[in-house]
């Protein structure tokens, strides 16, 4: 059995209310939760299912982003993290 291990950074928005969007721009992929903790485990979880959908069907990918040029461009109320993913065959 293979394992690959993916990291990615992706892009944590907070709202008003205390829930929070992540966006993975490298791979068009979104999910969101209640808070910051529910977003990033849900954010895992959607990484690693991604690729082992990826790894599956021989799908490309985009390769990750900078974490520093990203940083860049975030407003106020988002932060920047690398996410990982570790994906069996």
């Amino acid at each position: 059995m293979k394992k690959y291990q993916f990291l990615y950074p992706a892009i944590f928005i907070k709202d008003t209310d205390g829930s929070c969007q992540v966006i993975f721009p490298d791979l068009n992929i979104y999910t969101d939760g209640k808070n910051m903790s529910e977003a990033y485990l849900y954010a895992k979880d959607l990484l690693k299912v991604y690729f082992s959908y990826a790894i599956k069907y021989e799908t490309e990918y985009n390769k990750p982003s900078k974490l520093e040029d990203l940083i860049k461009k975030c407003k106020e109320n988002e932060t920047v993290m690398y996410i990982d993913a570790l994906v069996e065959e």
